[in-house]
């Protein structure tokens, strides 16, 4: 069983890219799908279906090269990180993805911003 769903669907997408795989499969819970979905709207990933409370991620490559670059736990189980809607940063001016979960669900910050809504900061996607 793992403690900390995000930090294992940032890992596994990080050694997939590093093994130049197509695709990688994730554990399923509501966590990681909205996690997914928001990388599916943002172009990260190609596509992700969902068969038997497992996620199947397939990746994205432009020229051989992986879509994101960088990966980045923020909030981490020993120490939890929020932010009011005031303070959400900008990731990599504006380039980046900063993914929230707030009252409002699992969001980027810009939206979360938009919405005037903060959480805890869960990771950056660039």
């Amino acid at each position: 069983m793992v403690n900390d769903i995000v930090a294992d669907l940032l890992t596994r997408i990080r050694n997939a890219h590093l093994r130049k795989q197509k695709e990688t499969i994730v554990p399923s819970t509501r966590m990681v799908k909205s996690i997914v979905e928001i990388l599916k709207q943002e172009n990260y990933i190609e596509d992700f279906s969902e068969v038997d409370n497992v996620v199947t991620i397939r990746l994205k490559y432009i020229a051989k090269k992986p879509a994101i670059t960088h990966l980045e736990k923020i909030s981490k189980p020993g120490v939890r990180i929020y932010k009011n809607y005031q303070e959400i940063p900008r990731v990599l001016n504006g380039l980046g993805l900063g993914i929230f979960s707030t009252s409002k669900g699992v969001m980027t910050g810009k939206k979360a911003k938009l919405e005037k809504v903060g959480g805890e900061y869960l990771c950056n996607i660039w």
